[in-house]
């Protein structure tokens, strides 16, 4: 950030205006107060000098020496350095708030607003007046520039300085960020900063032949313009050490067209060969996708016409290891059920919620962050969730679960209310980390003992069920956003009924070549296993038994209840009744109708 203007010599007077300001917030203005202001002007006569003092000079002065310094830089007379501001940590929101009270009340009801606890906002609030003096500007006329600036320098001053708690300081600034957004100071919503790597990246760059790193470039940036920007991150870093590792072991070529086929075999061997970054060889799909981008690359020149460019096509079909095709990761009914019991049971409401809706919609997990609050619609009588443009850079609405319904009611009825963000899932006002996300879901699984379960298996489960009951590939493909049916055929792979149908009847004929299995004596059957064949025999059906989960609710246990031949007295009446309030209570709508219509057949029978 460009320095401010020199500013001209402090008059005495100035002390007068800092004790008036003091008196008219009743504070103490004994002797002190006016020797230590007067010792800071004897020593620093014009302020501009006081950031070019050393910095055990700035902080070697008297206490009250140092609450002028604070009143001077919240009030624009001194502009002080961020070292000092780390160093010393002078406590400006004091000042600030005595100077701008309607600023100080807007910005502490927005921090409670969004969560933050007092000490928490206080730190928030200091830290802004940190960088007013930095910016020596009202908090009203700062931009997004100036407060990206501050932020670099305190950091920059923080890692300079000994014990001055770097990533305490960053998180503070990143809460910092989140409140000025939502209390109108700046229009960016806060964003997490991965560290900044482009100084790295320039100076290899630097090391490229000018011409075939002019062609790259160019490359890049036609592509910027059309695909995802994690997209342009890999092109460049495939491209930019493919160039190092030729720049690096042949000099003599300056320029993409001086490339031929040992260069790319060179770089292939490379790659089999360098480790990854948690040790062992690169995987075969992270090798294929380097030679396919470099691939790419050469491909585009040659339909563009470049100049600069190979003249014969470098990368084959050949060259790319064979990708596996694994079936997706699902789990089974069971395990499911399991999972979604043991998330009911997690005391925090959004890890209920997003194990819920992720099971029961098959969202990926950055379409359901980036859910709005109208997300929830009414096309009818039924509502749907309208899932937002996502990785197939499309939108869709799926239908929504009773429950799951009332769960995103309870979830917006304790939203704060007058966030600037219309984002569904918010923290503190921020968009909520995908990792929290991982994380519920991990500890759901720690619970229900089912080992390690990732956020997307949980939509490979769902499109599994869908499958296996019949679910036609077309509506899969709705309900999952996929763009053709060879995206959703690898489901088919899973549930393949002709495969199955002629197993059992090879398995039928192969049973009967072996014996029957024998019988344990009568006197053999002990307590357990008598309570085991009593528990077997209360599940059995007429042609095998039902080996369904405790936690998974059975959508066919009133089937016989809606046959025409199934007859009731009065005496059931109470069992009907519990059934009808099980039905309502979990959202079956067609069920609990079914016990109505029982009830209410009972009622006219007795009238």
């Amino acid at each position: 950030m460009p320095r401010a203007t020199a500013l001209p010599i402090i008059r005495p007077d100035l002390v007068e205006h800092y004790l008036a300001d003091r008196a008219s917030q009743d504070m103490n203005n004994d002797h002190k107060v006016r020797w230590g202001a007067r010792a800071l002007l004897a020593a620093v006569p014009d302020l501009t000098a006081f950031d070019r003092l050393p910095l055990e000079r700035q902080l070697a002065f008297h206490h009250e020496s140092h609450r002028f310094v604070s009143w001077l830089a919240v009030t624009g007379h001194l502009q002080p350095g961020a070292d000092y501001l780390v160093a010393r940590r002078p406590r400006l929101d004091i000042v600030l708030a005595r100077t701008d009270p309607e600023l100080h009340l807007r910005f502490m009801e927005t921090a409670r607003l969004l969560g933050f606890r007092e000490p928490l906002a206080m730190t928030q609030f200091n830290l802004l007046a940190h960088l007013v003096a930095l910016a020596r500007k009202p908090a009203d006329q700062l931009r997004q520039a100036d407060w990206d600036e501050g932020r670099r320098l305190l950091l920059e001053a923080a890692r300079r300085i000994p014990n001055r708690g770097v990533k305490a300081l960053s998180t503070s600034l990143f809460n910092l960020e989140a409140t000025l957004f939502h209390c109108g100071l700046t229009d960016n919503l806060p964003r997490r900063r991965s560290p900044n790597r482009g100084n790295v990246r320039a100076r290899q760059w630097s090391t490229v032949p000018a011409t075939m790193a002019a062609t790259m470039r160019h490359y890049l940036a036609q592509i910027s313009g059309t695909l995802r920007s994690s997209t342009v991150k890999n092109a460049e870093l495939t491209l930019r050490e493919f160039a190092l590792l030729i720049t690096s072991e042949d000099p003599v070529v300056s320029c993409v067209a001086d490339l031929q086929r040992r260069h790319i075999e060179r770089y292939k061997g490379w790659l089999l060969e360098r480790p990854a970054a948690r040790g062992g060889p690169l995987h075969r799909h992270t090798v294929r996708d380097r030679l396919g981008t470099l691939r790419t690359f050469l491909r585009r020149l040659d339909e563009w016409d470049a100049d600069d460019r190979p003249a014969r096509q470098l990368v084959f079909d050949s060259d790319m290891p064979i990708a596996d095709e694994p079936l997706p990761r699902f789990l089974d009914d069971a395990a499911a059920a399991k999972l979604l019991a043991a998330a009911r049971q997690d005391p925090d409401p959004f890890a209920r919620l997003a194990i819920e809706i992720l099971a029961r919609t098959g969202m990926r997990r950055s379409e359901m962050l980036g859910l709005t609050i109208d997300a929830v619609v009414q096309i009818g009588s039924a509502y749907w969730l309208r899932v937002p443009v996502g990785k197939m850079h499309t939108d869709r609405y799926v239908p929504l679960h009773p429950q799951l319904k009332a769960l995103l009611d309870d979830w917006l009825q304790h939203r704060p209310e007058g966030l600037r963000s219309n984002l569904l899932f918010t923290d503190h006002g921020r968009p909520v980390n995908a990792s929290r996300i991982e994380t519920a879901v991990r500890n759901a699984a720690d619970r229900a003992g089912l080992g390690r379960v990732t956020p997307h298996q949980l939509r490979h489960t769902l499109a599994t069920q869908a499958i296996n009951r019949g679910m036609s590939l077309e509506a899969i493909a709705a309900l999952l956003g996929h763009r053709s049916l060879s995206m959703t055929r690898v489901y088919a792979r899973i549930a393949d009924r002709t495969v199955a149908d002629e197993y059992f009847a090879v398995t039928e004929k192969v049973e009967a070549l072996y014996d029957a299995p024998r019988r344990l004596p009568a006197d053999a059957e002990g307590s357990e296993m008598a309570k085991l064949r009593r528990e077997m025999h209360r599940r059995m059906l007429g042609n095998g038994y039902c080996a369904r989960p405790v936690e998974m609710d059975c959508h066919f246990e009133s089937i016989c209840e809606s046959c025409t031949f199934f007859v009731t007295t009065i005496e059931f009446r109470p069992t009907l009744e519990r059934q009808r309030d099980d039905a309502a209570a979990k959202g079956q709508v067609a069920r609990e109708q079914i016990f109505n219509g029982l009830l209410n057949r009972l009622d006219g029978q007795a009238s």
